[in-house]
């Protein structure tokens, strides 16, 4: 039986602070918490309200047989732990690692780096439409916020269970990634018409935030500076939109070279 006091241990995993020093984050919803199970990450516990496990008995089963630890609570409790206003009644904690990122031992040829990404949601959908494309590996910024915000792994899907992420990286990543013959190309609302650009063979997209546009440091690093032409009034595109756009264009003509 869990105790009051795990429960809270756990509901604090809603905070980055304790994230980061415990290197474990909390789930919720049947959608990430069955992709989290059926990934290489190690889950620690998985917690159900009675209703959801009486409907839920296979998948439950299956977390059993694989030994993980399953602690059935009131619906009351588990809304102390829950960040949504109508939880679906599981959550789970998985244990994750820091990653290091090393611009000469990457095998990919298409990256992303975003930078000062401030809306947790925005940082989610990123990474669910870079899932989309096959995109491999994912750098942040400093400035970016946490990737492990459960506003962010909600909208991701399970998302983040499918893709290496490389948190906290300065602009300077860039700078070597160029040396590794990567183009750095960044969006912003004046640039070269996507739709006319030809892409590199190797080439790290940059999305940034929307009111703030691209970083100083950025913009001083770009090879190029791309924009989504406009035939409308809207003022802009949500960047997690825009990055749909553009990761759709850069694939569409650059089949050939990405893997």
């Amino acid at each position: 039986m869990i105790t009051r006091n795990e429960l809270k241990y756990y509901s604090s995993l809603s905070q980055k602070k304790f994230r980061e020093s415990e290197l474990k984050f909390l789930v919720e919803g049947l959608k990430n918490v069955t992709e989290g199970l059926n990934s290489h990450f190690s889950c620690e516990i998985i917690l159900t309200t009675f209703e959801f496990a009486e409907q839920h008995k296979s998948l439950l089963k299956e977390a059993n047989r694989k030994k993980i630890r399953i602690e059935t609570i009131r619906s009351q409790d588990f809304i102390r732990i829950s960040e949504t206003k109508s939880p679906q009644g599981i959550a789970a904690v998985f244990k994750y690692a820091k990653l290091n990122f090393y611009p000469d031992k990457t095998e990919s040829k298409i990256l992303v780096y975003l930078d000062n990404i401030s809306d947790p949601g925005n940082l989610g959908t990123i990474i669910r439409t870079c899932d989309w494309f096959g995109i491999n590996e994912i750098l942040i910024s400093k400035n970016s916020v946490d990737y492990l915000n459960p506003k962010a792994i909600r909208a991701s899907m399970g998302s983040i269970f499918h893709i290496y992420i490389f948190e906290e990286l300065d602009s300077e990543v860039l700078a070597d990634l160029q040396s590794k013959n990567f183009k750095v190309i960044c969006s912003d609302l004046d640039g070269k018409n996507l739709f006319e650009f030809k892409f590199p063979e190797k080439f790290v997209l940059v999305f940034s935030n929307e009111a703030a546009g691209p970083s100083d440091s950025v913009k001083k690093i770009a090879d190029d500076i791309l924009t989504i032409p406009k035939f409308g009034n809207a003022e802009s595109l949500n960047v997690a939109i825009a990055s749909g756009i553009i990761l759709s264009r850069a694939l569409s003509i650059q089949a050939t070279h990405f893997i």
